[in-house]
């Protein structure tokens, strides 16, 4: 399927048609698991339409959502979680816990 005729298709349009392609996607690999399958490529072409439906519908539903109103950075902002930092008691009681090398283990 050419990216220019799903680009030309309404979003209900593109939804039938991903619905289709995954019942051909679990058909294709019954077929390919009982060993009836032929065309083994077309389960390859059946995944990446699947992706390319659903990249155009994305862009598609984002750009009806870009003309609403527009979030404050300061949303976007606070919405990141931080992490605490680690604490250096862990390295420093790991290293206490091994034995040192002397010099007369060694010999």
């Amino acid at each position: 399927m050419k990216p220019a005729d799903i680009r030309a298709m309404t979003i209900d349009q593109i939804d039938d048609e991903v619905l289709k392609l995954k019942k051909e996607h679990f058909n294709l690999r019954f077929q390919r698991a009982s060993g009836q399958l032929e065309n083994t490529a077309r389960v390859r072409e059946v995944r990446r339409d699947i992706a390319r439906l659903k990249t155009v519908a994305r862009s598609k539903h984002q750009g009806s959502a870009k003309s609403g109103p527009a979030k404050s950075s300061s949303t976007e902002a606070g919405s990141a979680k931080s992490r605490p930092a680690k604490s250096s008691r862990a390295k420093s009681s790991r290293a206490k816990s091994r034995p040192a090398k002397t010099a007369a283990a060694k010999s």
